[in-house]
Formats: C-alpha cells, sequence, structure tokens
C-alpha cells in the first residue's frame, strides 16, 4: 500500500508472469514435446506399414513432434514437394502452440518499469502538491515520502527483470526444440520418399490371346 494505487497493476503482472512461467515450465518439458525415440518408431512404422488412421490420431496427439510427423506420414503416398509442404505447414502451428502466452510475458517485461516508474512519478507529483500546499515542514517527513514513491519503481524492476529472462530462455528453448523438431522430419521425409519401395512394372501384355496359325497351314 506503500507504493500508492499503481502497485495493484504491478502485483497482477507480477501474478500473470508467474502462472505463465509454471505453465511454460511444465508445457515445454523436453519428453512432453520430443518424446524420446519417437522418430525412430514412427520410421519403423513407416517401413512396416503401421499406419491406420487412429494410430495417425495417437499419434498427433501425443506431442508436438509426433504431429508434425503425423501430418507427414498421412499424406505419405504423395509427391516429396507436396509433403514437405503439410510438413511446413503443420510446423507453423506447432510452433505457435508452443510460443503461447510468450508474448504476454514479454510485454510485462516491458511495461513492469513503465508501471513503476508511473508509480513514481505520480507520488512525487502527490508529495511536491502537498509541499506547496503546507511547506516544507519536516525534511523527515519529504524525505519519507521519496522513498514511498520509488517503491513502484523497485517493484516494477523485480517484475521485469525476472519476466525478461525467462521470456528469453523460452523463446530460445523453443528454437532449439524447432531444430530438432526438423532433424526429425527430415529423417522421416526421407524414409518416406528417398527409401520407399519403387512400384511394381506392369507386366507387359501378351502378343495375343491364343497363337495364330500360320498362314501355310
Amino acid at each position: 500500500m506503500a507504493g500508492g494505487w499503481a502497485m495493484l497493476p504491478i502485483l497482477i503482472c507480477s501474478a500473470v508472469a508467474l502462472a505463465i512461467v509454471l505453465e511454460r515450465c511444465w508445457t515445454l518439458r523436453r519428453k512432453s514435446v520430443l518424446p524420446p525415440g519417437l522418430g525412430d518408431e514412427v520410421r519403423t512404422w513407416a517401413r512396416s506399414g503401421q499406419l491406420d488412421p487412429a494410430h495417425l490420431a495417437t499419434l498427433a496427439a501425443g506431442s508436438p513432434l509426433g504431429e508434425l510427423l503425423a501430418s507427414a506420414v498421412a499424406v505419405r503416398n504423395r509427391p516429396r514437394e507436396l509433403i514437405k509442404e503439410r510438413i511446413e505447414d503443420t510446423g507453423r502451428h506447432v510452433v505457435h502452440n508452443m510460443e503461447r502466452y510468450l508474448n504476454t510475458l514479454g510485454t510485462i517485461a516491458l511495461i513492469g518499469p513503465l508501471l513503476g516508474l508511473l508509480g513514481t512519478v505520480i507520488g512525487l507529483i502527490r508529495m511536491f502538491l502537498d509541499v506547496m500546499k503546507g511547506g516544507v515542514g519536516d525534511p523527515m517527513k519529504m524525505a519519507g515520502g521519496i522513498g514511498e514513491a520509488l517503491i513502484c519503481t523497485a517493484t516494477g524492476l523485480v517484475v521485469a527483470i525476472p519476466a525478461y529472462v525467462l521470456h528469453r530462455y523460452f523463446r530460445s528453448k523453443v528454437a532449439g526444440y524447432c531444430v530438432e523438431m526438423e532433424k526429425q522430419a527430415t529423417s522421416l521425409l526421407d524414409e518416406l520418399t528417398l527409401n520407399a519401395p519403387a512400384p511394381a512394372a506392369p507386366r507387359a501384355r501378351r502378343a495375343a490371346a491364343a497363337p495364330t496359325e500360320s498362314s501355310a497351314g
């Protein structure tokens, strides 16, 4: 309460930032995004033909990497360029989901010091208006008023600095995941196209349904 009404939005920002950090820490766990051995398992499924729709639906719902690989397997009979395009489209959706709420966290890191500065400026204005009305009076009281006004700035920085650091951390973590997911998707794309068995050549038609009689008899 010493910081005035400007402390309220700062405290709200701190609560929102804490909720985002906890949610992202849980969602962006490595085993949740990149389950160990999933890429090799999907490539084995592709080689053995275990790719029924129910299997693909379970794969897509399991993890972001599974969703990316399932999108490629779902169009495995298409040309390579079409499979690659589907992977890219799904990849943008997956990255968007992994970066969910990070813009909000970055906004909190930006406005935290500004809210603190606003509270400080308002507090100083109020203090100087009181001085204009009643004079300087007790210098210790004036110093205490300045200290109370600076509480907002300090609180804003305490909220903004961790929010900025964690925002950068989560962004770099997502970028690292994207690189590994791209490697797995490329390996699966090669498995589906380069290593796919070539279609059997059509059998040559017989020259005639039955042997023709020679003209000589």
